[in-house]
């Protein structure tokens, strides 16, 4: 969590300081990409040198290297410079991650499958939801420099504290073989060899880039649109990430008496909901919405993702499925960074948000409508535990719709009671019977 806390703090005071340095869509958008390239280059090579070379070495190595970039950034107070640090130190996250992630798989066992999920959970806690907390509070009780001299030391706190995490891990062998880039291409061919590896890595990679755009861009368009303070615009990123990780973390009980199938469109209906709410509302309890139903629904396909992760891995190994999902998730962050940088000017950052609708729709054709269907349809015959969600996708869709383009709720209160007790008393006229002379009697005004 600790991590995670650093992380998301990254994330958020990385947009405010581009926004305070006058970047624009496009920059904004490189700058969000830029933490995501290190990440897709790395992630599978650093897996290999972990069971090469042991995780604790390369754990210290990526918090020592990343954090003495943070401490630098403020040195160059340019959106270029900027863009160049958070590049740079996209390369040396895998080392953490990646190697921490290696501890947890080995003491699973130990802490029991039930709580797989958990460290994920826990990870995006502080990612999505104390992260940006903090980072809003910082804001506002120092500058930037100093914000970011204090992320530096957070990345040494966790080099401190990593003998305590690191004290069981094995040692590696004495004979270390040298790092190939066959061993590299033959992990990534397995996308290409089975079609259902192919279908649930594309999953994630779609919910890794909604999930990307939403944290960095809702903060811009929270600011810019909406004119939030700082503060409020970070409790938009973090409902999004509070309601993710409660359903990661209380919602297992409940899918399982579900059908993974009907999970799935459980998770696309309420992230379609979702969308426009997003993409067309002009006020923020619209956008608080949107952003808990998408949490919501990201929350549930990540269950649905990880059950069918672990099963794939049961066939080809959990160490190269699990490289996989390590370069698939950047990759997908890195893309939904890049559309907000791309389209954000042309089409506005919250019209970025209806075009991942059509783009959910193709990547997630295939698991609702696929070979798995069938199968699906008679476990729900055969379980009345197991049920079936289609017309609530084109209604929830609709119900968004006009929610998302209904005008913003008025501040004054009086206005919205003359607004309801003026629609009530039309509607209360067009249902009683009225006589001949009613009609061209006008409609009462409230008071």
């Amino acid at each position: 969590m600790l991590m995670g806390t650093s992380a998301g703090t990254a994330v958020v005071v990385a947009a405010l300081y581009g926004l305070s340095l006058g970047a624009d869509e496009r920059m904004l958008g490189l700058i969000a990409g830029s933490q995501s390239i290190g990440i897709l280059v790395m992630g599978l090579p650093v897996g290999i040198l972990v069971d090469r070379y042991g995780p604790t070495r390369l754990f210290v190595l990526g918090n020592l290297l990343g954090g003495t970039v943070y401490g630098l950034i403020p040195l160059v107070p340019t959106a270029e410079f900027l863009l160049q640090c958070m590049a740079l130190i996209s390369f040396f996250m895998p080392l953490r991650f990646v190697s921490l992630n290696t501890v947890f798989m080995e003491r699973l066992p130990a802490i029991g499958v039930s709580k797989a999920g958990w460290a994920r959970a826990a990870y995006m806690m502080g990612l999505l939801l104390v992260g940006p907390l903090l980072a809003a509070r910082l804001t506002e009780l120092m500058d930037f420099p100093s914000i970011y001299r204090l992320i530096a030391a957070s990345f040494g706190l966790t080099v401190l504290i990593s003998p305590i995490v690191f004290a069981d891990c094995a040692k590696p062998g004495q004979t270390v073989k040298r790092l190939t880039v066959r061993e590299v291409g033959t992990a990534l061919a397995l996308l290409g060899q089975d079609r259902q590896l192919r279908r649930v890595c594309s999953a994630e990679f779609m919910v890794q880039a909604l999930n990307a755009y939403y944290a960095f861009f809702i903060i811009v368009i929270a600011v810019e649109v909406l004119g939030l303070s700082p503060e409020s615009a970070s409790g938009l990123a973090a409902v999004e990430g509070c309601s993710m990780v409660a359903a990661l973390l209380f919602l297992g009980h409940p899918v399982s008496r579900m059908s993974p199938h009907s999970v799935f469109r459980i998770g696309l209906a309420a992230i379609l909901t979702a969308l426009p709410l997003l993409g067309l509302g002009r006020s923020a309890p619209v956008l608080w919405a949107g952003g808990l139903l998408l949490g919501l629904g990201l929350g549930m396909l990540q269950i649905v993702v990880i059950s069918r992760l672990a099963r794939v891995g049961g066939r080809f190994g959990q160490g190269k499925v699990s490289g996989l999902t390590a370069v698939v998730g950047p990759s997908g962050s890195f893309l939904g960074s890049l559309l907000g940088g791309v389209f954000g000017h042309s089409l506005g950052l919250q019209g970025v948000f209806l075009l991942f609708a059509p783009l959910f729709g193709l990547v997630v054709w295939p698991l609702l409508f696929g070979q798995d269907s069938h199968r699906n349809r008679v476990a729900s015959a055969e379980n009345p535990r197991h049920w079936t969600l289609r017309p609530s996708l084109a209604a929830a869709l609709a119900i968004a719709l006009v929610a998302g383009s209904y005008p913003p709720l008025p501040s004054d209160l009086a206005a919205l009671e003359g607004k309801a007790a003026e629609l009530w008393l039309k509607l209360r006229s067009a249902l009683e019977p009225k006589p001949a002379s009613a009609a061209a009697r006008p409609y009462p005004q409230p008071i």
